[in-house]
Protein backbone atom coordinates (compact mmCIF):
# COMPACT_ATOMS: atom_id res chain seq x y z
CA UNK A 1 0.00 0.00 0.00
CA UNK A 2 1.12 3.56 -0.61
CA UNK A 3 2.41 5.78 2.15
CA UNK A 4 2.13 9.57 2.01
CA UNK A 5 5.79 10.51 2.08
CA UNK A 6 7.34 13.37 0.14
CA UNK A 7 9.92 12.03 -2.33
CA UNK A 8 11.59 14.72 -4.37
CA UNK A 9 10.68 17.47 -1.94
CA UNK A 10 14.00 19.15 -2.62
CA UNK A 11 12.79 20.04 -6.11
CA UNK A 12 9.22 20.77 -5.09
CA UNK A 13 7.92 24.00 -6.44
CA UNK A 14 10.48 24.35 -9.25
CA UNK A 15 8.99 25.94 -12.32
CA UNK A 16 10.22 26.05 -15.87
CA UNK A 17 11.61 29.43 -16.86
CA UNK A 18 9.90 31.34 -19.63
CA UNK A 19 11.57 31.31 -23.01
CA UNK A 20 11.59 33.72 -25.96
CA UNK A 21 8.74 34.44 -28.37
CA UNK A 22 6.66 31.38 -27.44
CA UNK A 23 7.44 31.83 -23.78
CA UNK A 24 5.63 31.87 -20.50
CA UNK A 25 6.73 28.58 -19.09
CA UNK A 26 4.80 25.35 -18.74
CA UNK A 27 1.06 25.76 -18.87
CA UNK A 28 -1.30 23.00 -17.89
CA UNK A 29 -3.27 22.03 -20.96
CA UNK A 30 -6.92 21.67 -20.35
CA UNK A 31 -7.79 19.85 -23.44
CA UNK A 32 -7.63 16.26 -22.75
CA UNK A 33 -10.59 15.66 -20.76
CA UNK A 34 -11.95 19.09 -20.28
CA UNK A 35 -10.29 21.27 -22.84
CA UNK A 36 -11.51 24.47 -21.31
CA UNK A 37 -9.96 23.69 -17.94
CA UNK A 38 -12.79 21.85 -16.24
CA UNK A 39 -10.72 18.78 -15.92
CA UNK A 40 -8.23 20.47 -13.64
CA UNK A 41 -9.35 21.70 -10.28
CA UNK A 42 -6.14 21.75 -8.24
CA UNK A 43 -5.93 24.34 -5.52
CA UNK A 44 -2.17 24.02 -5.42
CA UNK A 45 0.61 21.79 -4.30
CA UNK A 46 0.27 20.40 -0.82
CA UNK A 47 -3.29 21.62 -0.19
CA UNK A 48 -4.60 18.17 0.55
CA UNK A 49 -7.50 19.25 2.73
CA UNK A 50 -9.21 21.43 0.12
CA UNK A 51 -9.29 22.35 -3.53
CA UNK A 52 -8.44 19.72 -6.12
CA UNK A 53 -6.93 17.07 -3.85
CA UNK A 54 -9.58 17.60 -1.18
CA UNK A 55 -12.38 16.94 -3.62
CA UNK A 56 -10.97 13.47 -4.24
CA UNK A 57 -12.42 12.33 -0.93
CA UNK A 58 -15.89 11.25 0.07
CA UNK A 59 -19.12 12.62 -1.31
CA UNK A 60 -18.33 12.22 -5.02
CA UNK A 61 -21.62 12.02 -6.89
CA UNK A 62 -20.46 12.58 -10.46
CA UNK A 63 -20.56 9.72 -12.99
CA UNK A 64 -17.92 7.04 -12.81
CA UNK A 65 -16.14 8.34 -15.92
CA UNK A 66 -15.66 11.72 -14.26
CA UNK A 67 -14.66 10.20 -10.92
CA UNK A 68 -11.91 8.14 -12.51
CA UNK A 69 -10.70 11.14 -14.49
CA UNK A 70 -10.64 13.34 -11.37
CA UNK A 71 -8.71 10.70 -9.44
CA UNK A 72 -6.00 10.16 -12.06
CA UNK A 73 -5.67 13.27 -14.23
CA UNK A 74 -2.92 14.85 -12.13
CA UNK A 75 -0.70 11.82 -12.72
CA UNK A 76 -0.66 12.68 -16.40
CA UNK A 77 -0.90 16.48 -16.34
CA UNK A 78 2.03 16.94 -13.94
CA UNK A 79 4.16 16.67 -17.08
CA UNK A 80 3.11 20.19 -18.05
CA UNK A 81 4.53 21.72 -14.88
CA UNK A 82 7.60 19.49 -14.44
CA UNK A 83 10.89 21.33 -15.09
CA UNK A 84 12.27 18.13 -16.63
CA UNK A 85 9.84 18.53 -19.52
CA UNK A 86 11.08 21.87 -20.74
CA UNK A 87 14.70 20.94 -20.10
CA UNK A 88 14.52 17.77 -22.18
CA UNK A 89 12.31 19.11 -24.97
CA UNK A 90 14.43 22.24 -25.34
CA UNK A 91 17.47 19.97 -25.61
CA UNK A 92 15.97 18.61 -28.86
CA UNK A 93 16.14 22.11 -30.35
CA UNK A 94 12.77 23.58 -29.37
CA UNK A 95 12.52 27.03 -27.83
CA UNK A 96 11.66 26.95 -24.12
CA UNK A 97 8.12 27.86 -23.14
CA UNK A 98 4.96 27.44 -25.13
CA UNK A 99 6.69 25.90 -28.12
CA UNK A 100 7.58 22.93 -25.93
CA UNK A 101 3.96 22.57 -24.84
CA UNK A 102 2.40 22.82 -28.29
CA UNK A 103 5.01 20.60 -29.95
CA UNK A 104 5.20 18.13 -27.07
CA UNK A 105 1.52 17.39 -27.01
CA UNK A 106 0.90 17.47 -30.76
CA UNK A 107 4.02 15.55 -31.88
CA UNK A 108 2.22 12.18 -32.01
CA UNK A 109 0.04 13.63 -34.81
CA UNK A 110 3.19 14.33 -36.86
CA UNK A 111 4.58 17.61 -38.17
CA UNK A 112 1.13 19.16 -38.48
CA UNK A 113 0.34 22.82 -39.13
CA UNK A 114 -0.51 25.45 -36.58
CA UNK A 115 -4.11 25.36 -37.77
CA UNK A 116 -4.40 21.67 -36.97
CA UNK A 117 -2.91 22.17 -33.49
CA UNK A 118 -5.21 25.13 -32.76
CA UNK A 119 -8.24 23.12 -33.90
CA UNK A 120 -7.34 20.12 -31.75
CA UNK A 121 -6.39 22.15 -28.67
CA UNK A 122 -9.53 24.28 -29.11
CA UNK A 123 -9.30 27.04 -26.52
CA UNK A 124 -5.94 28.60 -27.41
CA UNK A 125 -5.75 31.72 -29.54
CA UNK A 126 -4.73 30.43 -33.01
CA UNK A 127 -2.38 33.41 -33.36
CA UNK A 128 -0.47 32.18 -30.30
CA UNK A 129 -0.17 28.67 -31.71
CA UNK A 130 0.99 30.05 -35.07
CA UNK A 131 4.02 31.68 -33.41
CA UNK A 132 5.26 28.22 -32.39
CA UNK A 133 3.87 25.74 -34.94
CA UNK A 134 5.00 24.76 -37.58
CA UNK A 135 8.34 26.46 -36.80
CA UNK A 136 8.91 23.87 -34.08
CA UNK A 137 9.30 21.22 -36.79
CA UNK A 138 12.14 23.22 -38.33
CA UNK A 139 13.99 23.10 -35.01
CA UNK A 140 13.24 19.54 -33.97
CA UNK A 141 11.31 16.50 -35.18
CA UNK A 142 8.17 14.83 -33.83
CA UNK A 143 10.11 11.63 -33.15
CA UNK A 144 12.77 13.44 -31.10
CA UNK A 145 10.11 15.37 -29.17
CA UNK A 146 8.18 12.19 -28.37
CA UNK A 147 11.31 10.49 -27.02
CA UNK A 148 12.13 13.53 -24.89
CA UNK A 149 8.59 13.68 -23.52
CA UNK A 150 8.70 10.07 -22.33
CA UNK A 151 12.11 10.74 -20.77
CA UNK A 152 10.65 13.75 -18.97
CA UNK A 153 7.73 11.70 -17.67
CA UNK A 154 10.18 9.09 -16.41
CA UNK A 155 12.28 11.66 -14.57
CA UNK A 156 9.35 13.62 -13.15
CA UNK A 157 7.50 10.57 -11.85
CA UNK A 158 10.67 9.18 -10.31
CA UNK A 159 11.29 12.47 -8.53
CA UNK A 160 7.73 13.00 -7.31
CA UNK A 161 6.87 9.41 -6.34
CA UNK A 162 10.23 7.99 -5.35
CA UNK A 163 11.68 4.52 -6.03
CA UNK A 164 9.56 2.63 -3.50
CA UNK A 165 6.28 3.78 -5.03
CA UNK A 166 7.60 3.30 -8.57
CA UNK A 167 8.37 -0.34 -7.71
CA UNK A 168 5.26 -0.93 -5.57
CA UNK A 169 2.50 -3.47 -5.99
CA UNK A 170 0.03 -0.59 -6.26
CA UNK A 171 1.94 0.81 -9.24
CA UNK A 172 1.84 -2.59 -10.91
CA UNK A 173 -1.89 -2.87 -10.23
CA UNK A 174 -2.59 0.66 -11.47
CA UNK A 175 -0.55 0.00 -14.61
CA UNK A 176 -2.60 -3.08 -15.47
CA UNK A 177 -5.91 -1.35 -14.84
CA UNK A 178 -5.03 1.74 -16.86
CA UNK A 179 -3.75 -0.26 -19.82
CA UNK A 180 -6.84 -2.46 -19.85
CA UNK A 181 -9.14 0.57 -19.68
CA UNK A 182 -7.27 2.28 -22.51
CA UNK A 183 -7.74 -0.78 -24.70
CA UNK A 184 -11.45 0.08 -24.91
CA UNK A 185 -10.94 3.57 -26.36
CA UNK A 186 -11.97 4.18 -29.95
CA UNK A 187 -10.17 6.51 -32.37
CA UNK A 188 -13.07 7.63 -34.54
CA UNK A 189 -13.32 11.43 -34.54
CA UNK A 190 -10.55 11.75 -31.92
CA UNK A 191 -7.38 13.05 -33.62
CA UNK A 192 -5.28 13.77 -30.54
CA UNK A 193 -6.11 10.41 -29.01
CA UNK A 194 -5.43 8.63 -32.31
CA UNK A 195 -1.99 10.17 -32.62
CA UNK A 196 -0.97 9.09 -29.13
CA UNK A 197 -2.57 5.68 -29.58
CA UNK A 198 -0.30 5.00 -32.56
CA UNK A 199 2.80 5.25 -30.35
CA UNK A 200 4.51 2.12 -29.07
CA UNK A 201 3.85 1.30 -25.43
CA UNK A 202 6.86 1.88 -23.13
CA UNK A 203 8.19 -0.97 -21.00
CA UNK A 204 8.60 0.48 -17.49
CA UNK A 205 5.37 0.08 -15.47
CA UNK A 206 5.20 3.71 -14.35
CA UNK A 207 5.58 4.85 -17.97
CA UNK A 208 2.92 2.38 -19.10
CA UNK A 209 0.69 3.96 -16.45
CA UNK A 210 1.52 7.48 -17.66
CA UNK A 211 1.04 6.65 -21.33
CA UNK A 212 -2.25 4.89 -20.60
CA UNK A 213 -3.51 7.91 -18.68
CA UNK A 214 -2.40 10.11 -21.57
CA UNK A 215 -4.55 8.03 -23.92
CA UNK A 216 -7.54 8.21 -21.60
CA UNK A 217 -7.08 11.95 -21.12
CA UNK A 218 -6.82 12.74 -24.84
CA UNK A 219 -9.73 10.40 -25.60
CA UNK A 220 -11.87 12.28 -23.11
CA UNK A 221 -10.63 15.63 -24.37
CA UNK A 222 -11.48 14.94 -27.99
CA UNK A 223 -14.98 14.04 -26.85
CA UNK A 224 -15.15 17.23 -24.82
CA UNK A 225 -14.35 19.28 -27.91
CA UNK A 226 -17.27 17.61 -29.67
CA UNK A 227 -19.53 18.42 -26.71
CA UNK A 228 -18.44 22.06 -26.70
CA UNK A 229 -19.03 22.37 -30.43
CA UNK A 230 -22.51 20.90 -30.01
CA UNK A 231 -23.20 23.37 -27.21
CA UNK A 232 -22.38 26.32 -29.48
CA UNK A 233 -19.42 27.50 -27.40
CA UNK A 234 -16.25 28.58 -29.18
CA UNK A 235 -12.88 27.93 -27.58
CA UNK A 236 -12.66 31.27 -25.83
CA UNK A 237 -16.35 31.14 -24.85
CA UNK A 238 -15.79 27.72 -23.31
CA UNK A 239 -12.83 29.12 -21.38
CA UNK A 240 -14.74 32.15 -20.10
CA UNK A 241 -17.77 30.12 -19.03
CA UNK A 242 -15.62 27.55 -17.33
CA UNK A 243 -13.71 30.09 -15.26
CA UNK A 244 -17.13 31.46 -14.28
CA UNK A 245 -17.84 28.15 -12.52
CA UNK A 246 -15.08 28.91 -10.01
CA UNK A 247 -13.29 25.66 -10.87
CA UNK A 248 -10.04 25.05 -12.71
CA UNK A 249 -7.93 27.99 -13.79
CA UNK A 250 -8.20 31.48 -12.38
CA UNK A 251 -9.54 33.86 -15.07
CA UNK A 252 -6.34 35.87 -15.39
CA UNK A 253 -4.19 32.81 -15.85
CA UNK A 254 -6.69 31.21 -18.24
CA UNK A 255 -6.76 34.31 -20.43
CA UNK A 256 -3.02 34.94 -20.50
CA UNK A 257 -1.92 31.31 -20.83
CA UNK A 258 -4.27 30.75 -23.76
CA UNK A 259 -3.06 33.88 -25.53
CA UNK A 260 -6.23 36.02 -25.43
CA UNK A 261 -6.01 39.77 -24.91
CA UNK A 262 -8.02 41.53 -22.21
CA UNK A 263 -10.02 43.23 -24.96
CA UNK A 264 -10.90 39.89 -26.57
CA UNK A 265 -11.84 38.42 -23.19
CA UNK A 266 -14.02 41.41 -22.32
CA UNK A 267 -15.77 41.36 -25.70
CA UNK A 268 -16.64 37.68 -25.35
CA UNK A 269 -17.81 38.26 -21.78
CA UNK A 270 -20.13 41.06 -22.93
CA UNK A 271 -21.52 38.82 -25.67
CA UNK A 272 -22.18 35.98 -23.23
CA UNK A 273 -24.01 38.42 -20.95
CA UNK A 274 -26.14 39.54 -23.90
CA UNK A 275 -26.90 35.89 -24.72
CA UNK A 276 -28.11 35.27 -21.17
CA UNK A 277 -25.31 32.86 -20.23
CA UNK A 278 -23.38 35.14 -17.86
CA UNK A 279 -24.52 37.55 -15.17
CA UNK A 280 -23.24 41.10 -15.26
CA UNK A 281 -20.93 40.25 -12.34
CA UNK A 282 -19.38 37.39 -14.34
CA UNK A 283 -21.21 34.46 -12.74
CA UNK A 284 -23.13 31.91 -14.77
CA UNK A 285 -26.86 32.40 -15.18
CA UNK A 286 -29.15 29.42 -14.79
CA UNK A 287 -29.04 29.02 -18.58
CA UNK A 288 -25.24 29.15 -18.51
CA UNK A 289 -25.12 26.57 -15.74
CA UNK A 290 -27.43 24.29 -17.69
CA UNK A 291 -25.33 24.64 -20.85
CA UNK A 292 -22.13 23.81 -19.00
CA UNK A 293 -23.76 20.89 -17.21
CA UNK A 294 -24.99 19.48 -20.51
CA UNK A 295 -21.53 19.72 -22.05
CA UNK A 296 -19.99 17.94 -19.07
CA UNK A 297 -22.67 15.24 -19.14
CA UNK A 298 -22.08 14.64 -22.84
CA UNK A 299 -18.33 14.49 -22.19
CA UNK A 300 -18.85 11.86 -19.50
CA UNK A 301 -21.09 9.86 -21.82
CA UNK A 302 -18.51 9.86 -24.62
CA UNK A 303 -15.76 8.92 -22.14
CA UNK A 304 -17.62 6.01 -20.57
CA UNK A 305 -16.47 3.08 -22.72
CA UNK A 306 -13.14 2.42 -20.92
CA UNK A 307 -14.88 2.25 -17.55
CA UNK A 308 -17.76 0.14 -18.80
CA UNK A 309 -15.10 -2.23 -20.08
CA UNK A 310 -13.23 -2.21 -16.77
CA UNK A 311 -16.34 -2.65 -14.62
CA UNK A 312 -17.34 -0.92 -11.40
CA UNK A 313 -15.18 -2.94 -9.01
CA UNK A 314 -11.95 -2.57 -10.97
CA UNK A 315 -12.68 1.09 -11.70
CA UNK A 316 -13.10 1.71 -7.97
CA UNK A 317 -9.73 0.07 -7.34
CA UNK A 318 -8.18 2.34 -9.96
CA UNK A 319 -9.75 5.34 -8.22
CA UNK A 320 -8.37 4.22 -4.85
CA UNK A 321 -4.80 3.91 -6.09
CA UNK A 322 -5.08 7.01 -8.27
CA UNK A 323 -6.17 9.13 -5.31
CA UNK A 324 -3.25 7.95 -3.19
CA UNK A 325 -0.68 8.63 -5.89
CA UNK A 326 -2.26 11.97 -6.70
CA UNK A 327 -1.87 13.02 -3.07
CA UNK A 328 1.78 12.01 -3.24
CA UNK A 329 2.60 14.08 -6.30
CA UNK A 330 0.60 17.01 -4.97
CA UNK A 331 2.43 16.99 -1.65
CA UNK A 332 5.75 16.70 -3.48
CA UNK A 333 5.07 19.99 -5.28
CA UNK A 334 3.95 18.83 -8.73
CA UNK A 335 1.79 21.94 -9.27
CA UNK A 336 2.13 25.67 -8.51
CA UNK A 337 0.89 26.63 -5.07
CA UNK A 338 -0.98 29.78 -6.13
CA UNK A 339 -1.85 32.09 -8.99
CA UNK A 340 -3.06 29.35 -11.34
CA UNK A 341 -5.95 27.32 -9.95
CA UNK A 342 -9.17 28.41 -8.31
CA UNK A 343 -9.44 27.72 -4.59
CA UNK A 344 -12.62 25.68 -4.85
Amino acid sequence: MLTLTRPGAGLAGRRALPGPECASGWLAPTAAGQLDGSKSSAAGAGRLSGGWAGRYGSGMTSPLARRVHNATNALHSLIYFAPETEELLAATGLEPGRMCYFAGRSAPMGAVSGGVVAAAFYNFNPALVARCIPRAWQLSSPAAVIRARFAAADAALARLLGPDVIASADMAALTGLVRDAASACGAEGRPLYAGHADLDWPEAPHLVMWHGLTLLREHRGDGHVAALLASGLSGIEALVTHTATGKGFLPGFARASRGWSQEQWDAVTDDLVARGLLEADGGLTSAGQALRAQAEAETDKMAASPWQHLGDERAEELIRIGKAMTRLVMSAGAFPADGVFAAR
